[in-house]
């Protein structure tokens, strides 16, 4: 972070603010969740019809080559987080969002780029084209949004913060919820109004001559290279070494460090689990009902009522957990998780279906906190980027796979319940594993 501590005070610096500085930080990061939309699934979906008809592929190939743009960009998260730990949040940021917003304007041309490459090496085949350019397209929407920009999003706001980074993360958590939610019908607001391509070139002009100057402006990575504290402490003596983490409570991890204890394995292969089984049901959704005999208008009247579920439970979850060990948080994921497996290989309306929009609802907003809070709490912050990194990589590789799996279970089982009661199963092992794997250090000294 040598880099960015130079510039902490170009063109303002944050001490001389009357106020604790972190809040702007954690504005901006709750921003940058927002702006990572053009690469998150809601974001995408709605430019999916679109890229079909523009590129002349079938709903199959593109679903393939957004599974292979999405686990490629997991195969390298790893190595974005450790250059986030060298560079710093606000010039890794900066360039991303810059990259992110050029993307879009990419995309936006893909056939055009298309019938160019085809004019030139036409035995390739213009739908081939169309695939490895769509593919290369997912990978970067996804690696530089739903990737890089949201975990340095994430990390910066956590760094700011350490006693009250439960009240940030619920913040975040509620400007991602309502912004989310509102995404898909703004997408197609601008969609009818400017056409798809133009829906993308303004997205992409916002990120490039609005979003990355912001950024660049009011960005710190943390506040120890400004000479201040989390939560705003008072400034530390004028002999201390105002850049260096360590001297919060508690060690600081390395990722080796952290991938050899059980307790990074259990949280990591619980979110991984989340994110398998909710993408999946996600992108299932009307099948599953379809297969318990009732249709779409009721497989979809599930969301509203789990995405307000889901908000109460990381708000109250985000505030509590200042006060409370996570591992409770954990056991209340996998909980969730359990009762929305049961829900689905048992689905029928009445009470499994209530069931399964609790589940949805209480693992959702449980996730949300623990995939933000869990790695500074452990494992400290001078190396959270990589650890964050290597973690969310593995989250993104289970989004990935999670709607492969599931349809595979039924074209193999004819049912997805096959493949409910082997994540039940996988569920209940990471559960036993939760209760013998002690917290890091750092956890009891913090609480």
């Amino acid at each position: 972070m040598r880099f960015e501590s130079r510039g902490a005070g170009v063109p303002f610096h944050p001490r001389r603010f009357s106020f604790f500085y972190g809040w702007i930080i954690l504005s901006l990061s709750s921003l940058g969740m927002l702006m990572s939309i053009p690469g998150q699934t809601m974001g995408v979906s709605v430019f999916t019809d679109h890229l079909m008809e523009a590129l002349s592929l079938s709903r199959v190939n593109l679903s393939l080559a957004y599974l292979l743009g999405t686990v490629g960009s997991a195969l390298i998260l790893a190595q974005a987080g450790k250059l986030l730990d060298r560079v710093g949040a606000r010039l890794m940021g900066t360039v991303v969002v810059l990259l992110l917003g050029l993307t879009l304007f990419g995309v936006s041309a893909v056939d055009g780029i298309r019938s160019f490459i085809f004019r030139i090496f036409p035995f390739a085949g213009d739908v081939f084209i169309g695939f490895l350019l769509i593919s290369g397209g997912f990978f970067f929407m996804r690696f530089l949004g739903q990737g890089v920009l949201t975990l340095l999003s994430r990390n910066m706001a956590m760094k700011w913060f350490d006693r009250r980074r439960g009240l940030a993360n619920a913040v975040i958590g509620i400007v991602v919820s309502f912004g989310f939610s509102a995404a898909p019908m703004l997408l197609h607001s601008l969609i009818e109004d400017f056409g798809w391509r133009g829906a993308m070139r303004v997205m992409g002009m916002v990120l490039l001559f609005g979003f990355s100057g912001v950024f660049l402006l009011f960005a710190r990575d943390n506040p120890f290279i400004c000479g201040l504290r989390p939560d705003g402490s008072p400034a530390p003596a004028d002999d201390a070494d105002d850049s260096d983490p360590s001297t919060r409570t508690g060690p600081d991890y390395t990722l080796p460090e952290a991938r050899r204890t059980l307790t990074f394995w259990v949280y990591a292969m619980s979110l991984v689990l989340f994110s398998l089984v909710i993408t999946a049901v996600t992108f299932h959704i009307i099948s599953i009902f379809d297969e318990a005999g009732m249709g779409a208008e009721k497989a979809v009247s599930i969301f509203l009522p789990a995405a307000l579920i889901s908000l109460v439970f990381n708000v109250g979850a985000s505030w509590a957990s200042d006060r409370m060990p996570l591992k409770i948080f954990l056991f209340m994921l996998l909980a969730g998780l359990l009762i929305e497996l049961v829900a689905v290989a048992l689905l029928k309306d009445g009470l499994f279906f209530f069931l399964m929009i609790l589940g949805h609802g209480i693992s959702g907003g449980i996730m949300n906190l623990l995939s933000t809070v869990t790695w500074p709490r452990f494992f400290g912050i001078r190396h959270l980027g990589s650890i964050s990194g290597f973690a969310m990589g593995m989250t993104v590789a289970g989004s990935a796979a999670g709607p492969y799996l599931f349809s595979l279970s039924l074209s193999l089982f004819g049912s997805y319940s096959p493949i409910c009661w082997g994540s039940g199963i996988l569920g209940m092992l990471i559960l036993g594993l939760a209760f013998i794997a002690k917290p890091p250090v750092r956890e009891r000294e913090v609480l």
